[in-house]
């Protein structure tokens, strides 16, 4: 039975007419290279018994032992290459043929094809990486589908509003008022911040961000973002404070302050994106904090809120470019874009950082973003 799924899961994932093709052409050249092998030994032990009778000039007893002994090594050597080349098929040449399937099966654009763990220890390694590769190949168009079909959605809404009003204004339904002006560039400012977080995404996914990394004051840094978001913050009802968390075990100062090690600017647009979506979804008379603190040789930067929090099932999908909780939220009625959250994570992943979160639903949410400190 375990024979049998194999095969089945190899004509499924690999295709009859492929799969049968490979096996054909190695079974092929396996028995062509056996019969050669029986040729030359039996031809070369009759050609070595006959010398040897000769040589000794034994009589017809003689003569007949000699070629029952090259007849014997005649059957027994073909039979050995037999039973190694079987062997060597069944644990190289099977499996090679199936790695060579698929990887045609994946030039044709089939990511979910896969092959069977078989053959020697190295092959199976060989199929487990092979397996491992082909499903990132799959994670990946899967992603940049899913950003495609995304990004037209994010960007249809503005554009349908900005087409909207222009089409008004030039048939005379709508006066070119400094309101309606001022709404309508609004929609491209939108649009043009929806570019710039896409190409800051895509710069930091692949490694190719520009960044001046020194030392940067974490105290001035939240500083600068409370100061950013306090007019904001005030507006929602919201309570905007930093707080002391110098006490955490390990705790490093330099020159009094915390040190940590990046780009300023990339760690206040990280700081700024998590603040951000914090106020957002903190009602109002709630508070968001902010406090730093030094562990180790790690520099731990804190945001929490006391908002509606976050679905335990929902966490792993939270630093997904464009992934909303409630995908009824719109830019209407203050939801961002969907992508803050996944460059906040790109960024500082990019400092060789880690950012955590934990949330429970109806108490409030809280990020760490844990960088490397200034040795």
């Amino acid at each position: 039975m375990h024979g049998d799924s194999h095969w089945h899961a190899r004509r499924r994932f690999l295709g009859d007419s492929d799969w049968y093709g490979r096996r054909r052409f190695f079974l092929v050249r396996f028995l062509g290279v056996l019969f050669l092998m029986v040729l030359l030994v039996a031809g070369g032990m009759a050609i070595l018994a006959f010398h040897l009778t000769r040589f000794f000039g034994g009589d017809g007893q003689m003569t007949r032992l000699v070629w029952m002994a090259g007849c014997g090594l005649a059957l027994a050597f073909p039979l050995l290459a037999f039973i190694v080349a079987t062997r060597v098929f069944r644990n190289y040449a099977i499996p090679l043929a199936d790695i060579m399937t698929a990887a045609d099966a994946v030039a044709g654009g089939d990511l979910s094809v896969r092959v069977s763990e078989l053959g020697s220890r190295e092959f199976r390694q060989l199929v487990n990486s092979f397996n491992r590769m082909i499903g990132e190949l799959e994670r990946t168009d899967q992603q940049r589908r899913n950003l495609t079909a995304d990004v037209a959605h994010e960007l249809r809404t503005p554009l349908h509003i900005i087409q909207g009003n222009l089409e008004g204004v030039l048939d005379g339904v709508y006066q070119p008022t400094n309101a309606h002006i001022e709404a309508t560039l609004e929609e491209t400012r939108l649009l043009a911040r929806l570019v710039e977080d896409l190409r800051t995404l895509s710069l930091a996914e692949s490694g190719q961000l520009p960044m001046v990394c020194q030392a940067v004051n974490v105290d001035d840094l939240l500083s600068d973002v409370v100061t950013s978001f306090s007019g904001q913050a005030e507006a929602a009802g919201i309570t905007l404070q930093i707080e002391e968390a110098r006490t955490r075990p390990g705790l490093q100062l330099v020159n009094g302050s915390l040190l940590a090690h990046g780009d300023a600017g990339r760690l206040d647009q990280v700081i700024s994106n998590l603040v951000a979506n914090a106020i957002r979804y903190t009602p109002q008379g709630g508070s968001v904090s902010l406090a730093a603190a030094s562990a180790e040789d790690k520099i731990c930067i804190i945001v929490a809120d006391t908002g509606e929090g976050i679905a335990a099932e929902d966490l792993p999908f939270l630093f997904d470019r464009f992934w909303r909780a409630d995908r009824a939220r719109s830019h209407a009625n203050g939801a961002g874009s969907g992508l803050g959250l996944a460059i906040a994570s790109q960024l500082v992943k990019a400092h060789n950082g880690t950012i955590k979160v934990a949330s429970t639903l109806g108490q409030g949410t809280t990020f760490t973003v844990e960088l490397p400190s200034v040795r």
